[in-house]
């Protein structure tokens, strides 16, 4: 942590966040590459549904949002998107290009950065009492934000109920048990940091 860093900004950290806002660049490079690939990874866990396939993506970019802070969880979304837009095949059932972010998907491609940093804002000021219920809340937020996001595009494309019907409605289960999955795993993660 450089002299600059200022008190206010590491109080708005959590312990893990923490440890890599004082990393040097090149740990924080690696984590984004180790964070993109487990955004690449997850989006290969796919359920086909048309025109939106369910995928782990979400949990994937609110962990990252979650663990990395909020700055750097963003940082490492934009780094996968940028990864697909370029041509790696890091997208939903091996799928990239630039023509992903124009479709019925650009939406939830889109809200992913900011529902990392969401996330991320959150799970910062979630210390205290009842830990895991404001960790699961910040990771509803991020799945809800998506879901606004990616739904009022796809209404764009398809119109507003069938929008809701197809791209928002058959995923909220799925957002809610990806929420309850995220915050365990924040809740191990915390623990495997206390040993």
């Amino acid at each position: 942590m450089g002299p600059s860093t200022s008190a206010a900004t590491l109080q708005g950290l959590a312990p893990w966040q923490m440890r890599l806002h004082g990393a040097t660049p090149a740990t924080k490079a690696f984590a984004v590459l180790i964070g993109t690939l487990v955004l690449a990874a997850s989006s290969q866990v796919s359920v086909p549904m048309q025109p939106v396939p369910m995928t782990m993506q979400t949990l994937a970019v609110t962990l990252v949002g979650a663990l990395y802070g909020w700055r750097l969880g963003a940082l490492t979304v934009m780094a996968w998107l940028v990864e697909g837009a370029l041509g790696l095949p890091v997208f939903a059932g091996g799928s990239s290009g630039v023509a992903r972010f124009f479709g019925p998907t650009g939406g939830y491609l889109f809200a992913f950065p900011v529902a990392a940093a969401l996330t991320g804002w959150l799970v910062a000021r979630s210390a205290g009492r009842f830990v895991v219920l404001r960790h699961f809340g910040a990771m509803l937020a991020g799945n809800a934000l998506c879901l606004a996001l990616g739904g009022t595009w796809l209404a764009a494309i398809v119109g507003p109920h069938k929008a809701l019907m197809v791209g928002v409605m058959p995923f909220l289960l799925g957002g809610a048990l990806k929420s309850v999955l995220g915050a365990a795993i924040m809740k191990a993660h915390d623990l495997g940091l206390r040993r």
